[in-house]
Formats: C-alpha cells, sequence, structure tokens
C-alpha cells in the first residue's frame, strides 16, 4: 500500500531508473545496449530503461520528468540527451529512432 504523490510508485521509480541510465549515456560510462543489458542481468528487468523509453515515447518521458522535477525538485530534470532527441523528432519506436534504431523493425 502507497500514498496518492505524482508518479505513483513504480512510474516515479521507473523515471528514476531512465533518466539516470540516461546520464549514464551522456557521461560515456557506456553505450545504450550495454547499459540496458546490465539492468537485464544484474536486475532482472524485463528490459533495459532506454529500450523502455524508445517503447514509452521519448516525449512523454520528458513530459513525466518535467512534471515530477516540478513536484520533487531537480533531482528528476531530464538530461540534455532526452531533451535534444525529443526536440530533433527523435520520439523512439514511433517515429523509428531514439535511443535506438528502429527503422528496419
Amino acid at each position: 500500500m502507497v500514498q496518492d504523490a505524482p508518479g505513483f510508485a513504480t512510474s516515479r521509480l521507473g523515471v528514476a531508473i531512465g533518466l539516470e541510465a540516461m546520464r549514464m549515456l551522456e557521461d560515456g560510462v557506456a553505450v545504450a545496449a550495454d547499459i540496458d543489458r546490465a539492468m537485464e542481468l544484474g536486475c532482472r528487468h524485463p528490459m533495459g530503461p532506454l529500450r523502455l523509453t524508445d517503447l514509452v515515447g521519448l516525449d512523454v518521458r520528458l513530459d513525466i520528468a518535467q512534471h515530477l522535477a516540478k513536484a520533487y525538485g531537480p533531482r528528476f530534470d531530464p538530461p540534455r540527451i532526452l531533451i535534444d532527441k525529443v526536440a530533433a523528432g527523435e520520439l523512439g519506436r514511433k517515429t523509428g529512432k531514439g535511443f535506438y534504431d528502429w527503422s528496419s523493425r
């Protein structure tokens, strides 16, 4: 049982993981596929946070992050890579490009 709060419990945690994965990508820690694979193998997630973001839509994730940043402060500020990809029209699977190339799938 959790209290009603912005982002609920699972969405808030999922967005936090996704935003940190984006920061890791920005910092050159690893490529998207390796970050995702680490979460799949290390945490037994069915898919990694960057692939999930591509499926949800980068524009949707950006809106959620901005909403949570207003509610909880800068820890939910969207990373520059997310802002830039949305501005470039790279919204994930629905546009054929996000953190992955979906054009041939």
